[in-house]
């Protein structure tokens, strides 16, 4: 499936393009930035004779979300893959495989996109690509029935059409005799190229070889359509035969993207490993060259819980996906790889002679682990996966925007220098992030996303960012580089001040990473960064805790709140400076016996030596309390005696949802404050907010009626959450108060698994603002 979509570039800005790279422009300086694989002297390209001028750096910063539902209905199946931009640069038009359709979207407004209509196309229409010229919108369709008999059409609307988008008819529709993929059009509107892929069939096995295995008939091919013609119809230009590659016979073409100057096409051929430039004006294959193989070390290559950066997959192909043009000389794609290879990053290559002037090694893994969305689940398979790539001029500086579809972001490059690109910044997406179109008339960047689960809430969406002077929001907090490699992180869901340096915090991830670590927070830059991590050991052996709650002791060392499969798997574990388990602390029977399976979900204390007391909130109500109540336990340490009190809940109506406690932290020797949560994420997202409450005088004993304390809300965390004009992440699940006087909070990002991924930290206010005196 493709990836992207060149944008529908001026020839000003084409040529813009062009000599950027001539000049060799330097970088920009990245703010957010991480070094890349540089290149060898063979491979640079020529130096400017004389220094441009730099440019200050911009940034792009999400502006809106909207989810792709909003074109059909909630509670359908419908996601946004590829998108295209109308002439004027006020609608993006986007392909729902899902549906049958092409979804409408008024973006004249960047901070408030509109849904504008539905096109269905057709019964047994499955939309792959789309591109709207000054005079038409262009739809290419699988119309296939088998993969041994590939059929599709390019379905031609008029774009001007003044009736609603879901009355429009095809003025034409094109027999492409084959299965398409991927369309670019040139930049005048005249010439249409169209990735014929005649996709493999993964369960088959050709003669000789394995289930998937190449070649499989028909083969797949370039068509390409004159719309200066009166009679459209495809012409094939034939892709066979190209010896070197892996499976000449079959070569499978991906991706199309024509270069600026619209004199050449470049196409992936992507299970075969190569990549073809086809003559746009003789319609012939002027080069084609194999995209090699790589090496890649200091990478997670086994699913085990752990991202474990000692890898090394070896002599691996690129298997490229998506590819866009630098100028007229380079090209880029994005690595994805099939059922053989993707190297995990993307590369440069030079389009007459097939060198590699860049490729990204390990640093596109790298960059994912570095936010803490790295998706461990694929670490046998492709990691990041590197699907999707868009070039575009903003501003005259080249940048290259590649997007992770399973890490849900997509990587900002300035590419001034083709030889040395400049990692700008990442922006985070909704999930799968499929479509990549660059905006540059407007400053914009679109990105659409094929990832669509009502049941998880997990939303297909069409995100849109804006280039500009602000400092990019995202990310919130990322991770040190330690001796080559970043510190991994993710799925926190505990958080707690030092008590003797004011700017650090610690966290520690859930039972989404295993072993169990504790890490400190630095909060004294932006983004705040994970500088170190502590290993948790018991028995001198890593120990393996789902981890919900974090207090660091004014004594020194930690006391964990742990969240068990079981009721009588909840702990208090007490854990010293070393990280060693000092001793390990069981609830009640009783109370565990009444659990569900929420437990312990935050831990606090207040006090030290002999006073030392611990709280904590379970999540959910017990069997046996009293209904739409909580239960925050207390543990008088020196004694062990447990202690209770109820905290009364919201109440829901909505579907599916429930509301919990998912943190505590005091605030005084007197008040805690606790986060209470929703299960909803995205626009239905209701309640997420930070309540004090006052620990009641007498607490009941284990077995006794709960006193019932009263509370108040100090703080509606949802604006902060929506600030950043993303998808609301469901799990607000970290709170602590600062030595430095500020209340900070933080979302569990779920390892990446059935959520987006995005991790949010943030800054609430100041300890009496929030809490007053």
């Amino acid at each position: 499936m493709p990836a992207i979509f060149r944008s529908n570039l001026s020839k000003a800005t084409a040529g813009a393009l062009a000599l950027a790279v001539v000049l060799g422009t330097p970088a920009l300086l990245a703010g957010p930035a991480e070094a890349t694989a540089p290149a060898s002297k063979s491979q640079t390209v020529s130096k400017q004779s004389k220094p441009a001028k730099q440019q200050p750096t911009r940034y792009f910063n999400r502006t809106a979300t909207l989810p792709a539902y909003a074109n059909t209905s909630a509670g359908t199946e419908t996601v946004a893959e590829i998108s295209t931009v109308t002439k004027d640069n006020k609608t993006v038009i986007y392909t729902d495989a899902a549906g049958g359709g092409l979804g409408f979207v008024d973006i004249r407004n960047e901070n408030k996109p509109l849904a504008r209509g539905y096109l269905k196309l057709g019964e047994g229409m499955s939309p792959t690509s789309v591109y709207a010229t000054g005079k038409y919108l262009l739809a290419v369709v699988d119309a296939s029935t088998s993969f041994s008999a590939p059929a599709g059409k390019l379905l031609v609307f008029n774009i001007n059409n003044r009736a609603p988008v879901s009355q429009w008819k095809p003025l034409k529709t094109i027999d492409l005799g084959g299965q398409p993929d991927s369309i670019d059009v040139s930049s005048g509107g005249r010439t249409v190229v169209i990735a014929m892929e005649n996709q493999r069939d993964e369960d088959f096995a050709p003669a000789g070889g394995e289930e998937g295995d190449l070649p499989q008939a028909p083969a797949g091919d370039l068509a390409v359509v004159d719309l200066r013609q009166k009679n459209w119809k495809a012409r094939h230009i034939s892709l066979s035969g190209l010896k070197g590659l892996d499976t000449p016979s079959d070569p499978e073409p991906e991706y199309v993207s024509i270069s600026p100057d619209d004199r050449t096409v470049a196409v992936t051929l992507q299970e075969n490993n190569g990549v073809a430039i086809v003559d746009l004006r003789t319609k012939k294959i002027r080069n084609y060259f194999s995209a090699g193989k790589a090496t890649v070390s200091g990478i997670d290559t086994v699913e085990d819980g752990k991202i474990d950066l000692t890898g090394t997959i070896t002599d691996v192909p690129r298997e490229p996906d998506a590819v866009g043009w630098i100028g007229n000389k380079y090209v880029a794609t994005a690595n994805e790889g099939d059922w053989k290879g993707g190297t995990r990053g993307w590369s440069i290559f030079d389009a007459r002679t097939g060198k590699v002037v860049f490729d990204a090694g390990n640093s596109f893994e790298h960059l994912a682990v570095k936010l803490g969305q790295y998706p461990e689940d694929r670490s046998e398979n492709k990691g990041s996966e590197p699907e999707g790539l868009a070039s575009a001029v903003f501003n005259g500086v080249p940048y290259v925007f590649v997007g992770s579809e399973r890490a849900n972001f997509v990587a900002v490059y300035n590419v001034s220098n083709p030889a040395k690109p400049k990692l700008v910044q990442a922006v985070p997406s909704t999930k799968g992030p499929e479509g990549l179109l660059a905006v540059p008339e407007r400053g914009l960047l679109i990105v659409s996303s094929e990832v669509d689960s009502a049941e998880d809430q997990v939303r297909a969406s069409v995100q849109i960012y804006k280039l500009g002077k602000r400092a990019p929001l995202f990310p919130s907090i990322e991770s040190n580089t330690v001796k080559g490699k970043p510190i991994a992180w993710g799925a926190l869901g505990a958080l707690s001040a030092d008590p003797k340096d004011a700017r650090k915090l610690y966290t520690a991830s859930d039972a989404a990473y295993s072993p169990s670590r504790i890490l400190t927070i630095s909060t004294a830059s932006a983004p705040a960064r994970i500088t170190a991590e502590l290993p948790v050991l018991k028995d001198g052996k890593p120990a393996g805790y789902d981890i919900e709650g974090l207090w660091a002791r004014p004594d020194g060392g930690f006391w964990l709140g742990v969240e068990g499969a079981t009721g009588a798997g909840n702990l208090l574990v007490q854990v010293d400076a070393k990280g060693n388990v000092v001793r390990e602390i069981a609830l009640p029977a009783e109370v565990a016996a009444a659990m569900g399976k929420q437990g312990i979900e935050g831990v606090t204390g207040y006090g030290s030596g002999a006073n030392e007391v611990l709280y904590f909130a379970l999540q959910r109500p017990l069997a046996g309390d009293p209904a739409n109540t909580a239960r925050i336990g207390q543990l008088d340490v020196a004694s062990g005696e447990f202690g209770w009190f109820g905290y009364p809940l919201q109440t829901t109506a909505a579907a599916g949802d429930w509301i919990g406690l998912s943190e505590i932290t005091a605030v005084d020797a007197h008040t805690l404050a606790v986060i209470e949560r929703d299960k909803l994420n995205g626009p239905d997202a209701k309640l997420k907010s930070v309540y004090t409450v006052k620990i009641p005088d007498l607490l009941a004993a284990t077995g006794q009626q709960l006193p019932v304390a009263g509370k108040s809300r100090a703080v509606d965390v949802l604006p902060q959450l929506k600030k950043n004009n993303g998808w609301v992440q469901e799990k607000l699940e970290g709170l602590a108060i600062g030595g430095n006087g500020r209340v900070y909070a933080m979302v569990d990002n779920d390892g990446n698994k059935d959520a987006n991924g995005e991790n949010v930290l943030m800054d609430l206010g100041s300890k009496r603002s929030v809490f007053g005196r």
